[in-house]
């Protein structure tokens, strides 16, 4: 082949490139099978964050860069600006759904491209992947730096209508048989007798226990753990950012990422991995350019360590994206309007490089007075000419609220730009890699079905195995359905027919027996008026009434 030849054929494969992302395809590879499925979600992130982040340090590459592979449409099902649990929702199920509603149908449809509801099946609960990888006989694993309960990661192992019903989620999660989480929130495990939240009086780290995990809380009982069942609960609330953290007590994003991998790798049919970067997206709320640099690159580290584990796996699918933009954060502000293309990236970089907390991690640095409030933004955010207005802006922020005082603070030294407060409804970026690996533009929901298809599971039929409606499914035996309301925080229904008699706790996968307590391949819930059970549970009553 000449020259003249060789520059020819280049044109028309970078043609064909760029035909193929403009025209939202997706070209995918499958040349060897995939084991793993590994889905990373870096919440809230744009790209003005990677790039921030990168130019942070020094304009070395992240691990990201290299898997960067076209765009994610993130809207939902009612929404260009999507909520974090209808996104995490699409990515864990293949469905678009509304905002605040985890692993269940939306309840109405008004975007365009979305498919319409079908009469009947509104909040109806759909299986996510991380359930069908469990089914095949895969290890599955959470981990997160929020607590375990949030939005993201409830979408994966979750199904109800309030993505703030921790109590909810956090049984569910807990019967859910995940093999390894790693995260926090061990406040919503527990009644308030041991400090925690549950109404329901429940102690599910003892539940958790009696199942045969190893509850860890360190960082060092973490790593020295050779459990093949490990739940990890850091915190009581969330983790702190990676900047704040306490290495000796907190593990980072990276090296619980490292001990879910070891683990997960065990099991010889393979494994899917959900890992989060949770807190890129409550930094960029506080419009925090610290804190969003800070959960960036912790989170970056991790993908590094999923990286290396894909390269030498070569099995194993890796899939990147945020569920959604964060802040409309920018690298320049109204007051470079006249000056962008002078100003060096020292202007930003030189005040961000003086910090050495985040806004969270300021708060925490306060006295009881913030009488303090000098001293301490000079220490650790590098700031030495606050106003009188921005001390008393932060002496005056509610608890739990400086770092949106401060992040602002900072974000004007540094020509840092922010449009809200809010999420925004930008395409996000799509970082692949491994076999089937997508690019071009797809749909959030191309996550899940993609997990499955690799997988070899149908995830329509799954929904159909793992959520039947309880009262036409079990009066077709003949049986009588009741529900006792007896305790309101732990209702439970009774089926009966003869000398036959099964309770099914609703958010568990417990299903009693005529006494004998049997462990369910899938939970009992009821979204809002219709409760599903798995097949397995009216499979089982109708032997035992034969």
């Amino acid at each position: 082949m000449n020259e003249r030849s060789r520059k020819m054929l280049g044109v028309i494969l970078a043609l064909a490139l760029i035909f193929t992302i403009s025209a939202g395809t997706t070209a995918v590879s499958s040349e060897s099978p995939v084991k793993n499925v590994i889905i990373m979600v870096p919440d809230g992130t744009g790209v003005t964050h990677t790039t921030l982040a990168r130019w942070y340090q020094g304009g070395v590459p992240l691990a990201l860069d290299e898997m960067a592979a076209g765009l994610v449409r993130c809207y939902s099902a009612e929404s260009a600006v999507t909520d974090s649990a209808p996104a995490a929702t699409a990515m864990a199920t293949g469905y678009k759904s509304n905002s605040k509603y985890l692993g269940v149908l939306p309840s109405k449809v008004t975007m365009p491209g979305v498919p319409p509801l079908v009469e009947g099946d509104q909040l109806k609960p759909v299986a996510t992947v991380l359930e069908g990888a469990k089914l095949m006989g895969k290890a599955t694993g959470l981990v997160a730096t929020s607590n375990i309960q949030h939005a993201t990661p409830a979408a994966f192992s979750a199904h109800t209508p309030n993505r703030n019903n921790y109590e909810a989620i956090g049984e569910q999660q807990v019967y859910q048989g995940i093999d390894v989480v790693l995260s926090a929130g061990s406040k919503y495990l527990v009644p308030p007798s041991m400090g925690g939240t549950r109404k329901d009086g429940e102690n599910l780290l003892a539940v958790l226990q009696k199942m045969g995990y190893q509850i860890v809380k360190t960082k060092d009982e973490m790593i020295d753990s050779k459990a093949d069942k490990l739940w990890g609960m850091f915190a009581h609330d969330a983790m702190a950012y990676d900047f704040d953290r306490d290495p000796a007590k907190e593990p980072s994003l990276a090296e619980m990422t490292q001990k879910a991998i070891e683990i997960l790798s065990r099991n010889p049919n393979g494994f899917f991995l959900h890992v989060e970067g949770s807190k890129i997206d409550w930094a960029s709320h506080a419009n925090d350019p610290i804190g969003v640099i800070s959960d960036i690159l912790s989170f970056d580290r991790a993908v590094r360590v999923a990286l290396d584990f894909a390269k030498k796996d070569s099995r194993t699918l890796i899939l990147v994206a945020s569920d959604h933009g964060n802040g409309g954060m920018s690298i320049g502000d109204r007051s470079t309007d006249k000056i962008y293309d002078k100003t060096d990236i020292s202007a930003s970089l030189d005040p961000l490089k003086k910090a050495r907390l985040t806004g969270e991690g300021i708060e925490a640095m306060l006295n009881q007075e913030r009488s303090n409030v000098v001293e301490v933004m000079a220490q650790y955010y590098g700031i030495t000419d606050l106003t009188p207005e921005e001390i008393a802006a932060i002496k005056g922020a509610m608890p739990g609220r400086v770092q949106s005082v401060a992040g602002p603070i900072i974000s004007k030294r540094a020509h840092i730009g922010w449009t809200t407060g809010g999420h925004t409804g930008e395409d996000i970026v799509l970082y692949s890699y491994g076999p089937n690996r997508p690019v071009g533009v797809i749909e959030n929901t191309e996550f899940a079905k993609l997990t499955a298809r690799s997988f070899g599971f149908d995830l329509e039929e799954l929904s159909s195995r793992l959520f039947v409606p309880v009262r036409p499914a079990f009066q077709s035996l003949g049986a009588e359905v009741k529900y006792n309301n007896a305790d309101p925080f732990n209702p439970i229904i009774e089926v009966s027919k003869g000398n036959v008699k099964m309770e099914l706790p609703i958010d568990t996968s417990i299903a009693k027996i005529n006494g004998q307590i049997r462990h369910l391949k899938g939970l009992a819930v009821k979204p809002e008026n219709v409760t599903y059970v798995p097949q397995e549970a009216i499979d089982l009553f109708k032997e035992a009434a034969r």
